[in-house]
């Protein structure tokens, strides 16, 4: 690439968090404020795109090319495609030299260990770097875990885990807020989940079942390595809501840097206004 930067989105998550949802959103948004946006499919299962995109990894390799030449069960497969694309990052570069100066936004697959210990995203993520792509992760869980306080917990386990692995500018995403009452009550309101608040509180929630309480010690130990790190936070996101997506697009520039260096009139839009923003 040219010494000009590139602006990027590295969108991750697991499973079901709405990245691909995200991905044509935030493109459809962000187009509308202005931005040239080139959606880049990293995802060898995703062969049904919600979005059109500038940059497909299965022109490359697919996942099911995978798990019939090598007989591979499906996470296996999508182990080894990033690792053929790792090996062959020269063809993302020719495909992405054709979008320089396109604000970009990766759409990552699916598969956790992709990204609390396996190393093919993060070094991929590094070349990109390497070519002037300033990214930053924009991690998505799905709200609905908040009604459960232990799967709570391992949300917050698996975005801190995430967050140190990846080593890029780091935003969580609640995604789906605007579906959260459809899976009942909260025990709070949603600002304790965001801000990830006196987790202590949440421990007092968990199931009397013996299961719980026998783990009562380790869950503790757990709550109090997430609280020690004082990494994570989230932001609710309804994709449907322009405020919303306002408010992640503003936390990724200030992430990545974007508003620092682009013109006000490039980063949001010539004809953006913020007291007026968003129209009713």
């Amino acid at each position: 690439m040219s010494s000009q930067y590139s602006f990027a989105q590295l969108v991750i998550g697991p499973p079901g968090s709405g990245k691909s949802t995200y991905c044509r959103g935030m493109k459809e948004f962000l187009s509308g404020l202005g931005r040239k946006v080139a959606v880049v499919n990293l995802d060898p299962a995703n062969e049904a795109l919600p979005y059109q995109c500038e940059v497909d990894l299965t022109e490359l390799i697919t996942l099911q090319d995978a798990m019939e030449k090598l007989r591979l069960g499906p996470n296996g497969s999508l182990v080894y495609c990033m690792e053929f694309l790792e090996k062959n990052v020269e063809w993302l570069h020719t495909q992405l030299e054709k979008y320089r100066g396109h604000y970009m936004l990766f759409d990552c697959p699916g598969q956790v260990e992709l990204y609390t210990h396996h190393r093919s995203i993060k070094n991929i993520a590094a070349q990109l770097q390497k070519w002037n792509i300033k990214l930053v992760a924009v991690h998505l869980v799905d709200s609905h875990y908040c009604s459960d306080p232990a799967k709570f917990v391992s949300v917050l386990l698996t975005s801190l885990s995430t967050m140190v692995q990846v080593e890029l500018p780091h935003v969580n995403i609640l995604s789906k807020v605007d579906l959260i009452q459809q899976y009942g009550k909260l025990a709070f309101g949603l600002e304790f989940y965001t801000e990830v608040m006196d987790l202590r509180y949440l421990l007092a929630h968990f199931s009397d079942q013996p299961f719980f309480q026998r783990y009562k010690k380790l869950n503790e130990a757990l709550v109090g390595l997430v609280e020690d790190y004082s990494l994570v936070s989230f932001i609710p996101l309804n994709v449907q809501d322009k405020e919303s997506m306002y408010e992640v697009a503003k936390a990724v520039d200030k992430a990545g840097g974007y508003a620092m260096e682009a013109p006000m009139s490039t980063a949001m839009g010539a004809n953006f206004d913020f007291f007026k923003y968003p129209p009713t």
